[in-house]
């Protein structure tokens, strides 16, 4: 039996974690069950795809984005998407996949625009409580709609699939991971900024653990993911401080320390949040305020409403502010313990089988 035998699931998705992480659960879950996995993404795209399954061929297209770039750059955009399309439409015609899955981004555009074309089942996952661009352009042309973050904004006439976020093989592995509350003794605390605008995180995080009653600070295990520009600084800072900290441009076992921490200071992606919903950790969440539609705004309310987060706006995100916060989760083990408890009830762990499910219904049922 060849590899064509197999049914094939093209997943394009965009160029940053948020649309990576989910994706890659996507994949091993299908890998796993015997499918044939492809990954249609960009050269930024690709440098996430590391933790794909080996067998993932990964496909770089031609896409372009309208947001960067200067006017001649603009100018190019639709010419480079329409070439990105034609060679997904040739892809398509070599080696038809049963099912084309869109996870965001510019780089989607080819595989969901061949889709249409060629007539092949197709479906988006849309991470965040708000539309992203591409997604809301072809939300009324594909056969489903999962939502990552509920309720989703969704155009009239779209109905929503809750799905939740699917989160990587090695989130799952520690989902549930018993917690052990704050006390006295070193205490792990993780800050995890994303791969956008984390810089106000490096300039008050610091200067906020600093100002803690010295009791405390000295009780500190920090895991600061930083700026390569910011890390010297940062570094500096935990040390003025008397602060012990790991300062990194990038954790590649988040899991695990997810798992280890007391409290967990982040972005709000909808892969972070994902993340310390299954595994269950309390957490203060600063929502990015440049994030298009305010979307981690919107993917912070859950947990904030669950009782399992405080969330803290960038315009207000002061060192004594955050402080105070900080103080409060780690001086009161039992709320802490009651935040990681309702963490967990909001996680939706099996968001990666209910995807799964999308895939072999569409695969199954093609219209």
């Amino acid at each position: 039996m060849t590899s064509r035998n197999f049914k094939l699931l093209l997943i394009a998705a965009g160029g940053t974690g948020g649309h990576m992480f989910p994706a890659q659960a996507l994949a091993e879950a299908m890998v796993r069950k015997g499918w044939r996995v492809k990954l249609s993404t960009d050269a930024r795209g690709a440098r996430y795809a590391g933790g794909f399954p080996h067998v993932v061929q990964i496909e770089q297209v031609a896409s372009a984005t309208f947001a960067r770039g200067g006017a001649l750059a603009k100018l190019g955009v639709p010419f480079r998407i329409a070439g990105g399309v034609a060679a997904a439409v040739q892809a398509g015609l070599r080696d038809r996949p049963s099912v084309v899955v869109g996870f965001g981004g510019y780089p989607t555009i080819p595989a969901l625009s061949a889709a249409q074309l060629l007539r092949i089942p197709s479906a988006i996952h849309e991470q965040n409580g708000v539309m992203g661009r591409v997604n809301k352009v072809f939300a009324k042309k594909v056969h489903a709609f999962a939502c990552g973050t509920w309720p989703t904004d969704l155009p009239a006439g779209v109905e929503g699939i809750h799905t939740g976020n699917p989160v990587r093989a090695s989130v799952l592995e520690r989902a549930g991971a018993p917690y052990i509350p704050p006390g006295d003794y070193p205490m792990s605390v993780l800050v995890i900024g994303g791969s956008q605008g984390a810089r106000i995180l490096s300039d008050v995080v610091p200067a906020a653990l600093a100002n803690l009653p010295e009791a405390l600070r000295t009780r500190l295990r920090i895991a600061h993911q930083a700026r390569e520009e910011d890390m010297e600084r940062v570094i500096a800072a935990y040390a003025e401080a008397g602060i012990n900290a790991e300062v990194q441009p990038f954790f590649n076992d988040v899991p695990r320390r997810l798992s280890e921490c007391q409290l967990v200071i982040s972005r709000s992606g909808a892969s972070s949040v994902a993340d310390i919903s299954v595994i269950g950790r309390p957490s203060i969440l600063i929502p990015f305020a440049a994030a298009t539609g305010d979307h981690q705004t919107a993917n912070a309310r859950g947990l904030v409403e669950a009782g399992a987060a405080i969330m803290i706006p960038e315009s207000k995100l002061e060192a004594a502010a955050l402080a105070e916060q900080v103080a409060l989760v780690l001086d009161n083990p039992g709320g802490a313990v009651q935040m990681a408890h309702a963490a967990l009830r909001y996680g939706i762990p099996d968001a990666t089988g209910r995807l799964v499910e999308i895939v072999e219904h569409l695969a199954g049922n093609p219209s």
